[in-house]
């Protein structure tokens, strides 16, 4: 299945097809032109997920919206030039306060139990660095936070030879990174440079709304990748159901974006190699005559 078994190899871990294009898809289309091998696992298909694009929000789109999201996902993981799995596991949709999760779902399982098909995976693809969310998800959806629990147990559970003995070999994964995406920092620094070329910013009224909230993890690691943000952006509209074109994060120029935050942004979580922060490279340490496993 995976073609070069010497190359470095990155996993990176969502909850829905569309996370990977929004959380550092420019960072995947650029290792992944280097030679890089980029794998990404969704732990969920999106099936309760929003039809977000009015253009597509019509009598049908609903009930077919399990087999229109892997669509959109093959094509955005052509685009990317990555693999991509889906673990199986059932979306849980986002309830609203007081309402309980759905039966079945992903986010009501026990984590060791849901880290065992991305134990596996890890073991066939042998991840030199994975990549996934915080412990707060990002923001507070079920799924992301689970998907944050279940890929730190099954990057534990893929090295112990005692965990999942029929999954294959154990592999120990050297480098665990967690995203920085869409920051307090990013918005402030987008809006101010949009209001001082006299372009209208609708993240004023995002940072207004900010919530209150302890302090971001810091940033270790920033990849350079304003190159390939074309390649992220097609790939995030070719999850047409969740993206409406010339609103929300397709909305402010791009030009601008290239200028003042030509970086995606990451936390170093754990490493077993060793690194000099701040970093510029997720395989800092592991390049050739550095080697990892």
């Amino acid at each position: 299945m995976f073609t070069h078994p010497s190359a470095l190899r990155l996993l990176t871990v969502h909850a829905h097809p569309d996370d990977e294009s929004s959380k550092g898809a420019a960072t995947l289309a650029r290792y992944a032109a280097q030679g890089v091998d980029v794998m990404v696992a969704t732990c969920t298909g999106g099936e309760r997920g929003s039809v977000l694009n009015p253009a597509l929000d019509r009598p049908g789109t609903r009930a077919e919206l399990t087999r229109i999201r892997r669509e959109e996902m093959a094509a955005a993981r052509e685009i990317l030039g990555v693999g991509q799995r889906f673990l199986g596991f059932t979306d849980s949709g986002l309830p609203g306060p007081g309402e309980p999760l759905p039966d079945g779902c992903f986010a009501l399982l026990p984590p060791a139990v849901a880290a065992e098909p991305l134990i596996t995976l890890i073991r066939e693809f042998r991840p030199h660095v994975v990549v996934t969310y915080d412990e707060t998800g990002g923001y507070p959806h079920p799924d992301h936070v689970m998907t944050h629990r279940v890929t730190v147990e099954a990057v534990e559970g893929a090295a112990d030879p005692d965990r999942c003995p029929e999954a294959g070999e154990p592999w120990q994964v050297a480098k665990l990174y967690y995203h920085l995406a869409l920051s307090r920092a990013w918005f402030q620094a987008m809006h101010d440079s949009m209001t001082a070329r006299g372009v209208d910013s609708a993240m004023g009224e995002v940072l207004a709304g900010w919530p209150d909230a302890p302090p971001a993890l810091a940033t270790t690691t920033r990849i350079r990748c304003a190159e390939q943000f074309a390649v992220r952006d097609a790939a995030l509209l070719a999850h047409a159901t969740q993206i409406q074109p010339g609103t929300g994060f397709m909305a402010h120029p791009r030009e601008i974006e290239r200028e003042v935050w030509p970086t995606e942004d990451y936390h170093l979580a754990r490493s077993l190699v060793e690194t000099v922060l701040p970093e510029s490279d997720l395989f800092a340490g592991l390049r050739p005559g550095e080697e990892h496993g």
